[in-house]
């Protein structure tokens, strides 16, 4: 018997993934791969040592699990990676990176189908 839950939530994906991404380039060390994501936010809260509150907004990405390959390898996002969103003549740069001891992504549904991956800006280019 099949999950019926799965495949509902595979066919939400598939058009999540046809009609609400674009193009971005995820980088690790000398490795890039061009991958589809949707563009995503997340607010995260942290009480310092004194209790007092600071929220933190990340960027997020998310991207099919099985999309991120790596030099022939299935991978999952590491803190310091990198993601490139170009936009005409500007590249604006992302570091996969969350707050604290936050985990740098989560799965974005119950099957693993996608990953909510955390960044924050760290540059802006200007192509040629």
């Amino acid at each position: 018997m099949t999950d019926m839950l799965e495949q509902g939530a595979s066919w939400l994906d598939d058009q999540r993934h046809q009609h609400m991404t674009r193009s971005v380039s995820y980088t690790r060390g000398a490795s890039t791969v061009a991958v589809q994501a949707t563009v995503g936010r997340t607010e995260f809260e942290q009480a310092d040592e004194y209790g007092i509150v600071h929220k933190t907004e990340s960027r997020d990405y998310l991207i099919r699990t099985a999309d991120l390959v790596h030099d022939g390898q299935a991978t999952l996002p590491k803190r310091g990676d990198q993601i490139r969103e170009t936009d005409g003549t500007i590249t604006i740069v992302y570091e996969v990176l969350s707050p604290g001891d936050e985990p740098v992504f989560r799965y974005s549904d119950p099957y693993r189908k996608a990953l909510r991956i955390h960044t924050k800006h760290i540059a802006t280019e200007t192509n040629p």
